[in-house]
């Protein structure tokens, strides 16, 4: 191993990381081609106030705390904000010709350097610590951002062009929706601030209400007059292209919406009529989060490693189980990332695709002309594919394709709605696919849940008898130095949580499984052996997470099961 210096040194010194973690992080950080105090607080391992102390005592410069200072009156306008949004720094105040920025890594010179270039001032580092320093930021740019400040009139949508929707907006927005419009556009921007994954709208016989879904919970926003449910939804069947006048059936629609110069955001919109009008539903699509990076996933080293090594084969199947909204989306797409390249000829079948890959074939079934899975992974195989991912396996037509392709030296990948591993298999049993057959072309089974991450800024720790603890799930071993938290709630989260952690059971088939799979061993008897492999359960991996500090017991409770 490599001999560290610098901060990540002086962390190790310091027994805030140990020397094998530090150079992962600083591996991460290289890779990413981002800073390694960045890396290492937004893996978690670290907190952000004791590696500002150790970055001061390393440079010998004193630390800034931004919370003392009045944001509203800095000199924002000096440095553009794509240079802030780039670097990660934040104006703070001029002197002469002489700008200070505040920076939570000192080591980026080539940061301070290129704001120097396109300001042509001096520009003077100040150390602040990384987690306020990124909340300042964040809070900058959304001021700043002209698409979200402005709500007056449309937004920047993307879609086709029809005739008749030209003429059913014509007619049916005139300039008393105005309000309805800023309404939809606000809702919308909203959202996609927040994080939020799905938005609600559901008509009433006596209310209206908005809901949004944030970090996987449902929470209300708005309840704007009942009397408005026909003109919001107009608006925002308008909006994703779809037929005004049909209100008897559900409808699929979409909207591109660009909320900066550089970025856009996707809805999948659903209508559905119900009782007392059409209930609305909005999935966002960030195209961003397929793009995450599997170090962002929340995979532990040695699931990583499992992942990692299954894509690497040229042949095979991973399987990627767990309910709605459990992330297995994010998790296929960041291998089809990874496998993205120039020599590789990547092929989908989606129900449907909901981002748009570059340099991915994409291709969204539709039953009603005959386009299923079956249909498409058979039209796949005569496409000269190296690799093929199957939005789901719902039948056995479906499985019994994709386990050929994955026999016939192409990596196939694909997903179950299964809660667990072992259970994975003993679903392809039973939808009629023969034991060898799954024994010999499944490679990996990643069974996975979100659970809602813990605020850096307010969580406390948490006091739980031990007894409890080891009631719980918990070993010795893990509760050996780990420090558990609950959530508090500040102004920078909801209800003490702030975003998601993924959760994972990753099942490598040994030889050990697959003989237990041609045996026909049920899902009890499987588990039995992927434990007795060395492979955490879910149960495991979420009380890890627990002891990390990542999440709480209670939302380790809530998304797991003994």
């Amino acid at each position: 191993m490599a001999v560290l210096t610098g901060i990540p040194r002086r962390l190790v010194e310091k027994n805030l990381l140990d020397a094998n973690l530090a150079q992962e992080l600083l591996n991460q950080s290289r890779q990413n081609k981002k800073s390694f105090i960045a890396t290492a607080i937004e893996s978690g391992k670290v907190k952000a106030r004791p590696v500002a102390m150790a970055t001061s005592e390393e440079f010998g410069v004193p630390i800034l705390d931004l919370d003392a200072l009045d944001l509203e009156v800095v000199p924002k306008e000096v440095i553009s904000t794509e240079l802030i949004e780039k670097h990660q720094v934040y104006p703070l105040f001029v002197r002469g010709n002489r700008l200070y920025v505040a920076q939570s890594d000192p080591a980026q010179i080539h940061s301070i350097d290129d704001i120097k270039f396109n300001t042509g001032m001096t520009v003077e580092s100040v150390l602040v610590e990384h987690d306020k320093l990124i909340r300042a930021v964040e809070r900058l740019l959304s001021a700043s951002d002209q698409t979200l400040g402005d709500l007056s009139g449309d937004l920047d949508l993307e879609t086709e062009d029809t005739s008749t929707n030209k003429k059913e907006e014509q007619t049916n927005n005139p300039d008393d929706d105005a309000p309805i419009v800023r309404f939809i556009n606000k809702m919308l921007l909203d959202a996609i601030k927040m994080g939020s994954s799905d938005i609600h709208f559901e008509p009433y016989e006596k209310r209206y209400r908005i809901r949004y879904r944030t970090d996987g919970m449902l929470h209300e926003v708005a309840s704007p007059p009942v009397g408005l449910a026909g003109k919001i939804a107009a608006r925002v069947k308008v909006m994703s292209q779809m037929d005004l006048s049909e209100r008897r059936i559900p409808q699929d629609g979409r909207i591109k919406m660009k909320v900066s110069k550089n970025k856009a955001i996707d809805f999948r919109v659903n209508t559905l009529p119900t009782l007392f009008g059409e209930k609305i539903v909005l999935r966002i699509l960030d195209p961003s989060s397929a793009k995450l990076g599997i170090d962002m996933l929340g995979y532990e080293p040695a699931q990583k490693q499992l992942y990692m090594d299954a894509l690497s084969k040229p042949q095979g199947m991973i399987l990627v189980t767990g309910p709605t909204g459990s992330g297995k989306t994010v998790s296929l797409y960041t291998g089809l990332n990874i496998l993205n390249t120039e020599d590789t000829n990547i092929s989908t079948a989606e129900d449907p695709a909901e981002i748009n890959l570059e340099g991915i074939n994409q291709c969204n079934v539709n039953p009603k002309v005959g386009l299923d899975f079956a249909a498409a992974l058979r039209s796949f195989l005569r496409q000269d594919p190296d690799v093929i991912m199957v939005g789901e396996i719902r039948d056995l037509e479906t499985a019994s394709i994709a386990i050929k392709a994955a026999q016939t030296g192409h990596l196939v990948l694909s997903t179950l709605h299964t809660n667990s591993a072992p259970e994975t298999i003993t679903r392809l049993a039973n939808m009629g696919v023969p034991s060898f057959n799954i024994a010999t072309s499944v490679t990996l089974i990643i069974a996975q849940r979100l659970a809602r991450r813990l605020c850096g800024s307010c969580k406390k720790p948490a006091s739980i008898p031990k007894a409890a603890l080891l009631e719980a799930g918990f070993t010795e071993e893990l509760l050996t130095g780990a420090t558990l938290f609950e959530p508090v709630g500040c102004e920078m989260c909801k209800g003490g949580y702030k975003g998601r952690v993924g959760i994972y059971e990753v099942v490598k088939i040994t030889d050990a499984l697959s003989r237990i799979i041609m045996d026909g061993g049920n899902s009890i008897e499987i588990a039995d052996v992927a434990k007795k492999e060395g492979f955490n359960d879910l149960r495991t991996s979420a009380l890890m997470k627990v002891a990390q500090g990542l999440t709480s017991l209670e939302e380790a409770n809530r998304v797991t099961t003994d």
